[in-house]
């Protein structure tokens, strides 16, 4: 299956929370370290209101795995970049996620 891309960095196979997109374009944008976003399944959760949350929580084989919460759903996102969890956190801060 082919992902559908977005200025090539950022692969949407699934459909992204309201207000995330935004975000990832963003941070995609202000940091070129960072190769690609791959945003995941949408699943429905009951603590996920109002701003934005994204949660680093664990490192992969190219980069880190995050949580991404709001309007009542959660979305892995998957993150190729060589940086450190403060970075990427950070990184998430500057573009207008709550970072937890």
């Amino acid at each position: 299956m082919r992902l559908r891309t977005a200025k090539d960095r950022l692969k949407i196979e699934h459909s992204i929370i309201d207000g995330l997109r935004s975000i990832l374009e963003e941070v995609l944008a202000a940091h070129a370290e960072i190769r690609s976003i791959i945003p995941g399944v949408i699943r429905p959760v009951r603590d996920a209101r109002g701003r934005i949350r994204v949660r680093v929580t664990v490192p992969t084989q190219n980069g880190w795995k995050a949580i991404a919460l709001s309007a009542g759903a959660r979305q892995e996102l998957f993150v190729s970049t060589g940086w450190t969890k403060p970075e990427l956190e950070k990184a998430f801060e500057e573009a207008g996620a709550l970072v937890e």
